[in-house]
């Protein structure tokens, strides 16, 4: 997590729910509902479309409660260097880790198969991956929120939200973030169960696009921030394009999306 927080209200608010969008397009989260939607997709095929949004709902709720929770208790507390420095580190070696064995899949997958995200986290799920209830699925979200990247970046809205008003304005930003992964982790769930209701060519192509872009901008973000350590040039080119640089990923993604969703959409020939 290395973030400079606008201290204008609508900039932040903006940059927060932009944050939440790129959030809910973590390689993590994207695995995690493609497992999810695909277990139920059979048995309970409404479920299984709303997979991204209770996985969301889930874990922004732990989010705003963090930030919540930091608000109402370190009133004057300000963030140590080392807990931007260590979010940082461990978002590099995730994005870089998730970015390689995502390229993986897309490069093995067999022709005639659809590419499966890969994500860590969801390993270490066991038969929580295999969830059948909403509450069970909100469950995940919540368990995937409880990670020091998350919990260091919704401690820091609450820092920040002291400046506006204190808990309030913390909440605020918690919600903000919780609805940017709504939005992206929605659409994600909705998109995985349009693909598994056909096998063919099309679908296959699609699957491979959106592997494609989400292992190729993991490892670009991840360079971005070793190259923030280590250039001051570049650290200074980019202070105060959060926003910018959050919302391109973010922009970039959704294309890839939308192609994808095009060709899911195309009719089958006989």
């Amino acid at each position: 997590m290395d973030i400079d927080l606008p201290r204008e209200w609508s900039a932040l608010c903006a940059l927060v729910f932009v944050l939440g969008m790129k959030h809910g397009f973590d390689a993590d989260h994207l695995a995690t509902i493609d497992g999810l939607t695909r277990f139920n997709a059979r048995a309970n095929p409404r479920l299984a479309r709303l997979c991204g949004v209770l996985f969301s709902l889930g874990h922004g709720v732990v989010v705003v409660a963090i930030a919540l929770v930091v608000s109402l208790v370190t009133a004057h507390w300000s963030a140590p260097q080392w807990l931007e420095a260590s979010g940082a580190v461990v978002s590099v070696l995730f994005l870089t880790a998730l970015g390689l064995a995502n390229l993986h899949a897309v490069l093995t997958t067999a022709p005639d198969e659809v590419v499966r995200p890969v994500g860590i986290k969801g390993r270490w799920l066991g038969r929580l991956a295999e969830s059948t209830h909403p509450l069970l699925i909100m469950t995940v979200g919540a368990l995937f929120a409880l990670s020091f990247d998350t919990v260091s970046q919704a401690a820091l809205f609450a820092v920040t939200a002291e400046q506006f008003g204190g808990w309030q304005a913390a909440a605020a930003l918690g919600v903000l973030f919780m609805l940017g992964m709504f939005a992206t982790d929605g659409v994600n769930g909705l998109w995985i169960s349009r693909l598994l209701r056909r096998s063919d060519a099309t679908a296959r192509v699609a699957s491979r696009v959106m592997g494609v872009v989400v292992a190729l901008l993991s490892l670009a973000v991840a360079a971005l921030g070793v190259a923030k350590w280590t250039l001051p040039a570049v650290d200074a080119w980019s202070e105060g394009k959060e926003l910018a640089l959050g919302f391109a990923v973010v922009l970039t993604i959704a294309l890839s999306f939308a192609v994808a969703l095009r060709l899911a959409r195309r009719p089958l020939r006989t």
